[in-house]
């Protein structure tokens, strides 16, 4: 996957991560802990690896990086969170989870 992607799959994750911060479950959930603390972690070993490619993206990329790198910093996340499924509160379908199947998606890309 190209540097442009990932930017963009970044930025995606954020957002996703920024709205479900404002659900009453998902908020509250170690999926969604686990997955901030995991896209925080490989937004920076991207940065790292790919940072003589990032000295030459676009203007607009740029942008998404920049967006994407405050709201993943601005994203609070509960300590000792308990997973909302197991703990029979979420009612989402069995293999289903908002955080988890957006994650997956780099797997596509």
């Amino acid at each position: 996957m190209g540097t442009d992607n990932r930017i963009r799959y970044y930025h995606f994750m954020a957002g996703v991560l920024a709205k479900q911060a404002e659900d009453p479950l998902c908020s509250i959930c170690r999926a969604f802990e686990n997955s901030v603390r995991s896209i925080r972690e490989s937004l920076a070993g991207f940065e790292a690896g790919s940072a003589e490619e990032l000295k030459e993206i676009s203007p607009g990329l740029k942008e998404l990086h920049d967006e994407t790198r405050l709201c993943l910093a601005g994203i609070r996340t509960p300590v000792n969170a308990e997973g909302q499924k197991k703990a029979g509160r979420c009612k989402m379908p069995e293999g289903v989870c908002f955080v988890k199947t957006s994650k997956a998606l780099i797997e596509r890309i």
